[in-house]
C-alpha cells in the first residue's frame, strides 16, 4: 500500500467500523440495487440513520447511486483498486458467519417498498 491509498484505506476501515454500515454493505451484496426505502424497512431504522450512514459508504467510495424521481438507489460500487476488492470479498465471507446479517437479507422486501 503506498502513501497515496492510506487515506483511502482509512475511510475503508472507519466504514467497516460501524454494526449499522456493516449490515447495510451485507444487504447490498446480493442486490443489484436497493431503495432507501427498503433498506430502512429491512433494519427497521429512520431514514436519517440509514441516509447518514449511506452517505458515508459513498464518502468512502463503496456504494453508488441512482436516482429516480423521489427514490433513490444503492448498490456496491465497482472496486477502484485491489485492496478495494480484496476488502470487499474478505468482508463478504465473514457476512455468512454471522445469523444476524442472514436474517436481515431474509427480511429484505426487495423492492416491495416503493
Amino acid at each position: 500500500m503506498t502513501a497515496a491509498t492510506l487515506p483511502h484505506a482509512d475511510l475503508i476501515f472507519r466504514a467497516f467500523a460501524d454494526p449499522t454500515r456493516l449490515r447495510l454493505m451485507n444487504l447490498l451484496q446480493d442486490q443489484e440495487e436497493v431503495c432507501v426505502c427498503d433498506l430502512m424497512n429491512t433494519l427497521d431504522l429512520p431514514q436519517a440513520k440509514v441516509s447518514r450512514h449511506l452517505a458515508y459508504l459513498r464518502r468512502a467510495e463503496l456504494v453508488e447511486t441512482r436516482k429516480d424521481g423521489q427514490w433513490v438507489y444503492y448498490r456496491l460500487a465497482p472496486s477502484g483498486s485491489a485492496f478495494h476488492a480484496k476488502m470487499l470479498e474478505c468482508l463478504q465471507c465473514c457476512f455468512a458467519e454471522v445469523p444476524e446479517l442472514q436474517a436481515d437479507r431474509d427480511r429484505l422486501c426487495g423492492g416491495d417498498c416503493c
